[in-house]
């Protein structure tokens, strides 16, 4: 299976750089994962949040098939345990599914659009982190699932 992690601007910081490309390498021993970076979209002070969710879907509907199972990482998804997350990628893999894609939207969220076709959504706190952070949180977690998925000693009960 090909996991795609898309995501809306680069990571500026080579701490977050650093800690990312470590649990993507261990998660490459699972499964191909690539983590695909839309460049931010040119807006002006005068354009509006609706205008600039609508520019970066745009983006972002480039690289989903509908042949891919996509889930959008939002704030209004469900929240998983480490252990039901697992379970989660799991499922996906028992599908048959070739692709399955997470996507985190711009700093405004996602376009109507996204909503509108019921992607399903995952939150991974009701609290607000960073674009930058929550790369790391699921990078870590997507590798977690593989982990408890094979028993690894990664994750502790």
């Amino acid at each position: 299976m090909n996991i795609n992690l898309i995501v809306i601007g680069k990571t500026d910081q080579l701490a977050i750089r650093t800690l990312i490309a470590d649990y993507e390498n261990r998660i490459k021993h699972f499964a191909k994962f690539s983590i695909i970076e839309i460049p931010d979209v040119k807006v002006s002070k005068k354009t509006s949040v609706k205008e600039q969710k609508r520019l970066e879907a745009e983006q972002l509907e480039k690289y989903i098939d509908k042949s891919h199972i996509t889930i959008l990482l939002d704030e209004k998804g469900k929240e998983y345990t480490s252990k039901q997350f697992a379970q989660l990628l799991q499922k996906k893999m028992n599908t048959g599914i070739k692709t399955l894609n997470f996507i985190i939207g711009g700093p405004f969220g996602f376009d109507e659009r996204f909503y509108d076709a019921k992607y399903p959504k995952i939150a991974f706190s009701k609290m607000t982190f960073s674009h930058q952070m929550i790369r790391i949180f699921v990078t870590e977690q997507i590798y977690r699932g593989f982990a408890i998925l094979n028993n690894l000693p990664y994750h502790h009960n």
